[in-house]
């Protein structure tokens, strides 16, 4: 991926008839550059980034219904989902991993989150 190409336009989230979808988060920092770090810091702050645009649409993790998760290294799994897991208590949410060759800005990870407002 040519990284000097125009991104498309996007929001964050769009909420439509009580659901929330998140757009893919990677794991860029408030000051817009990708977190250099392991998996696990770099989960972190993609559920971190998610947390906020949740919380800014008026939900939460607890009002998670379904995740996509994109790596581009599958043997990762177990790393991201060590950390992915802690933002969760049961019933979880539906939860699919795809490996990709690709993703924006040359990140390894990238999460989206749909949401049911309460």
């Amino acid at each position: 991926m040519d990284n000097k190409k125009t991104i498309l336009p996007f929001s964050p989230s769009v909420t439509k008839n009580g659901f929330v979808f998140t757009s893919g988060q990677v794991y860029l920092t408030p000051e817009g550059k990708l977190l250099e770090g392991s998996i696990q810091e770099q989960t972190h702050q993609v559920m971190s980034n998610l947390k906020n645009i949740l919380e800014k649409a008026g939900v939460s993790f607890k009002d998670v219904v379904k995740t996509t998760i994109y790596t581009t290294d599958m043997s990762l799994y177990g790393l991201i989902n060590e950390v992915y897991a802690t933002y969760f208590e049961e019933p979880y949410p539906a939860k699919e991993m795809v490996c990709v060759k690709e993703l924006p800005l040359g990140a390894k990870l990238e999460i989206s989150m749909f949401a049911a407002k309460s």
